[in-house]
């Protein structure tokens, strides 16, 4: 299996099926994912908790694998989330930019960069503009 097909199982099988006993197939014991959160590293159980949280803020979710690059034992992708938000029925989309390394059909290292402000500002979470607002030196409030 490519490692286009092993991402693309990651995002459906535990992203979209939540099924989080895949995450043992697809991660080895050690593997941290870096980049999710400021000096945070995610390990297989801290995705047993961040998965189901993640999803139950948004509905009807579909992951798309936009771009993969595979060079050796590595693998870049450019990937999108597109979701309803329950509290206004109005669709949510997101991106990022995963950059893994794969040994024996696993993931054993990844580097993640998401764009949590753009999604949470469509959630409602942020107030809008808050990109602009930041730039600007001012401060979000709520």
């Amino acid at each position: 299996m490519d490692k286009r097909e092993l991402l693309q199982q990651w995002y459906q099988r535990v992203w979209l099926e939540v099924d989080l006993d895949a995450i043992d197939e697809l991660f080895t014991p050690d593997t941290e994912a870096k980049g999710l959160l400021p000096d945070f590293a995610a390990g297989p159980d801290d995705f047993r908790d961040l998965v189901p949280m993640f999803l139950e803020l948004i509905e009807e979710p579909t992951f798309s694998l936009d771009k993969v690059m595979e060079e050796g034992d590595w693998a870049a992708a450019l990937y999108s989330l597109s979701a309803t938000n329950p509290a206004n029925g109005q669709q949510v989309f997101g991106s990022a930019q995963l950059f893994a390394r794969f040994a024996g059909g696993k993931m054993v290292e990844t580097y993640n960069s998401i764009d949590f402000m753009s999604f949470f500002e469509q959630m409602g979470l942020l107030p809008e503009q808050s990109m602009y607002l930041c730039l600007t030196g001012q401060k979000i409030r709520g």
